[in-house]
């Protein structure tokens, strides 16, 4: 059996690649890094290390082989060959891989002519149907009646930590990746064609809304305000800032907020929810990870936009009479880090502009409102502890207006 592992990065090589190998497929890579691709064609196989403040334990997958994604006629005929596929290489790469996907489709067609799941492991709600419109538009009304019946999109909420991967952690191992030992790979049921594969961890789930939205909307969401947070007071590491037991508080109280309006737009148990935010906290701390607040931060403008995770989650916070105060302060400090990153002025009204052009925040929004007074906050300087109590009076307020 035949894996396509379209993109051989941490995800790649650290989860998803190795789920396929130890699910008895043999895996090809598709990556642009040309020492990745070299490496594994010559090792055939690479380490991925389990860590934890219970130690470290290294894995070894394989057997694995890789092509260079320059090499359009050896990615194409992968694609054309593959029994499973998935990709992991960017949203804003999608579009970018999207020809060498319909040409393997066309040869497929011609040759295999089986139906064909590729798992999309993009943090994108509806990644699914962006891909779909890339490929449909340059099939032919033929080839895409055929696409409509053999080639599942499959959505998958990818749930694991990878870090950037330092030289530290690579060990003298280019190819070793450091990951989090949770592994599971819940996946939209619905989207596949043909039998679902049995792939080790993966668990297919209908509606998988939930899954998707809890991913984006709670871990992603609140990974993203403990990172703002902890670039606030000056923390390099994610675990540091969850050493803070105000930010943990923050951090707590936003996840909180949308698990509370996920609860309750499909009817699920709250407890779950809690739960899995209470599992989320401890992982966030995990040192070993050595997950920096820079890169878990980073893409701020992605973040921001209207349906990612700061101002979807709030969105729907909203829609279920929830006011979203903590999540309110993360983006606030997601619009700190964009007009630090892109060099523009500390100000208000350019705070306010980013929220209109990027988050498509209007001026009356009560959102818009709630993140500028954290924003205002945020350039006098205020404390963690005059954050919080302003969150907490923000959200009060709310509560007495309701009854």
């Amino acid at each position: 059996m035949k894996a396509v592992m379209y993109g051989g990065g941490n995800i790649g090589r650290g989860f998803i690649g190795m789920l396929f190998s130890q699910s008895g497929y043999d895996v090809t890579f598709i990556d642009v890094a040309d020492s990745v691709v070299e490496a594994l064609n010559r090792e055939k196989k690479y380490p991925v290390r389990y860590v934890s403040a219970q130690g470290k334990e290294d894995v070894v997958v394989g057997p694995v082989s890789a092509v260079h994604g320059k090499e359009r006629e050896q990615v194409i005929e992968a694609i054309a060959n593959a029994d499973i596929m998935a990709t992991a290489v960017g949203v804003r790469v999608l579009k970018l891989i999207t020809p060498n996907l319909v040409e393997g489709i066309r040869r497929r067609i011609k040759t295999k002519g089986e139906p064909l799941n590729i798992i999309i492991c993009e943090n994108l709600i509806d990644a699914d149907k962006m891909l779909a419109a890339l490929i449909r538009e340059q099939l032919t009304e033929e080839e895409n009646q055929w696409f409509e019946k053999n080639i599942g999109l499959v959505e998958a909420s990818i749930g694991r930590m990878v870090p950037v991967q330092t030289e530290e952690m690579k060990a003298g191992n280019p190819l070793r990746v450091c990951v989090e030992r949770y592994g599971f790979l819940p996946v939209d049921k619905d989207a596949f064609k043909g039998e679902i594969p049995e792939i080790k961890n993966m668990v297919p789930h209908t509606p998988f809304d939930f899954y998707i939205e809890r991913k984006l909307y709670v871990h992603n969401m609140g990974h993203a305000v403990c990172a703002y947070l902890g670039n606030y007071i000056g923390k390099e590491y994610i675990y540091q800032a969850m050493d803070d037991s105000d930010v943990q508080y923050l951090v707590e109280n936003a996840m909180l907020e949308s698990g509370r309006a996920i609860a309750k737009q499909y009817g699920a148990s709250l407890d779950g929810i809690v739960l899995h935010t209470q599992d989320l906290l401890i992982r966030f701390a995990n040192q070993a990870l050595k997950d920096t607040c820079a890169r878990v931060g980073g893409d701020p403008a992605r973040k921001l936009s209207a349906r990612d995770r700061l101002i979807g989650a709030s969105a729907l916070c909203v829609k279920e009479g929830i006011y979203p105060a903590y999540i309110l302060l993360g983006a606030a400090g997601a619009a700190y880090q964009y007009l630090k990153e892109n060099h523009e002025k500390q100000a208000i009204e350019q705070a306010a502009r980013v929220l209109e052009e990027i988050s498509e925040l209007e001026r009356t929004d009560d959102r818009m409102k709630g993140i500028l007074t954290f924003y205002e906050m945020l350039l006098g300087g205020a404390t963690l502890k005059e954050l919080k109590y302003t969150a907490q009076t923000m959200e009060a307020e709310r509560l007495v207006s309701i009854i």
